[in-house]
């Protein structure tokens, strides 16, 4: 795979130029370190007595993270809510160097998921979340509109808490403003998807759709039946520890998986998609940036919690 890598390095000036925009589900992802010693009087469950706190970004802000972390430029639009999780985000967002569009809605709870570590374990994780209002999201497909022209690609990051319920329509005026669409997907209806360039799913999500498969040859054609039915150039598939199978027009093709050693795979969906999208705003293919969010997808997995990939790892 070098020699194919060493073909494909996009020089760090063409890459700073490149304008991801990317569209979803933002949230808060919380960690609470602690030392355990002893378990509870009350319950039989672990004492975790916290001594550290940290905060990142999550959802598609992490997405936006992985974007700029590479050198490529990214804007951020979301729905979230008036509440201190809120600003905390934005801040943490804005402080990477994403231009942060966030429209808020005062009775939205703004997503976090809250993970207690102790022992080097997660031991816990709560989630506060729900649903956005319906005007603030027509309030956030104008915006798509506005800065829609200013970008290369667009990315939509579908964590299913309802920030993207007009993404068909964002997807319409995208592929008419001839702009890459790279879409993270979620749920068991990927024709809200219809006319994007390439959908992510992994294994999990895309059996939601298609079914179980038997074989390779069975998987290769359900997938260009749904690409077909969908009207999409392609359908990336990631596999975990199998790498990753792009599906379009010419065929297919497949890359082996490039991590050394797997600590957390927390994020590394978001890593490929990232990088995928970073490649084609600054010009590449699909197939020839694959082995490129192959690569970044192995060397995040090394990380823990949601991480990122700088240019320089990259291409070391």
């Amino acid at each position: 795979m070098t020699d194919t890598l060493h073909a494909m390095i996009i020089s760090k000036k063409k890459l700073a130029k490149a304008r991801v925009l990317v569209v979803g589900d933002v949230m808060l992802d919380r960690y609470w370190y602690g030392a355990v010693d002893r378990i509870s009087p009350e319950a039989p469950v672990p004492i975790v007595r916290i001594t550290r706190e940290e905060e990142r970004n999550g959802g598609a802000a992490n997405v936006a993270y992985n974007v700029v972390t590479l050198g490529a430029q990214s804007s951020l639009l979301t729905v979230v809510g008036d509440d201190e999780a809120s600003h905390k985000l934005e801040a943490l967002v804005a402080g990477t160097g994403i231009r942060t569009h966030f429209g808020r809605d005062a009775d939205l709870k703004t997503t976090v998921k809250l993970r207690v570590i102790g022992r080097q374990q997660q031991l816990l994780r709560l989630d506060f979340e729900n649903t956005p209002k319906t005007e603030v999201l027509a309030s956030q497909s104008a915006a798509f509109i506005h800065l829609l022209p200013e970008h290369d690609a667009v990315l939509f990051s579908d964590y299913g808490k309802g920030g993207l319920a007009h993404v068909s329509d964002m997807i319409a005026r995208a592929r008419a403003a001839g702009k890459p669409i790279l879409i993270d997907p979620k749920g068991s209806d990927f024709s809200r998807y219809k006319n994007a360039s390439v959908i992510t799913p992994n294994r999990v999500e895309l059996q939601q759709v298609i079914g179980p498969w038997l074989d390779e040859s069975d998987l290769q054609a359900k997938c260009h039946n749904l690409r077909e039915q969908l009207g999409l150039d392609a359908v990336l598939l990631t596999r975990s520890e199998e790498g990753m199978t792009l599906f379009d027009a010419q065929g297919q093709l497949h890359v082996s998986a490039q991590a050394r050693e797997v600590f957390d795979v927390t994020g590394a969906g978001d890593t490929v998609i990232a990088t995928m999208a970073a490649m084609v705003a600054a010009g590449m293919s699909l197939r020839n940036a694959l082995p490129l969010a192959n690569r970044a997808g192995g060397l995040v997995v090394g990380k823990f919690g949601t991480a990122t990939v700088s240019y320089e790892e990259l291409f070391a």
